[in-house]
């Protein structure tokens, strides 16, 4: 007897990239030295509240990591990190004070004063 196979809907990406997200994504990766396959985003234990967002080009991604296909280049998402940002939002910001990417993250239950680190 054969069974019927289902198929099944592609999976939402874990995290959301604005449009100003993924131009400076495009600007890192073209001033990278050689070739990245794209950059990746990872969460170190950092700062006051004990996580910190990071990104850095990266030549391949590594086993585990979450890749996520924008305009403006491959995110790769680390696997330890994954959990942390699933339902996130990245966007690129800038004033005439300070630049950088930001994130709006369901997850995170607190942030340290400085806005550097948050907390699960």
């Amino acid at each position: 007897m054969e069974q019927a196979v289902t198929a099944r809907r592609p999976r939402p990406a874990p995290i959301t990239v604005s449009d100003d997200a993924a131009r400076r994504i495009a600007e890192i990766i073209a001033k990278a030295p050689g070739t990245p396959a794209g950059v990746r985003l990872t969460t170190p234990k950092r700062g006051c509240s004990g996580l910190a967002y990071s990104l850095d080009y990266v030549d391949a991604g590594k086993p585990g990591d979450e890749a996520v296909a924008t305009p403006g280049g491959t995110l790769f998402i680390d696997g330890g990190s994954l959990m942390y940002l699933i339902g996130s939002r990245m966007d690129w910001k800038e004033d005439d004070f300070a630049a950088g990417f930001v994130f709006e993250n369901p997850n995170s239950k607190g942030s340290c004063g400085c806005g550097e680190s948050f907390t699960v």
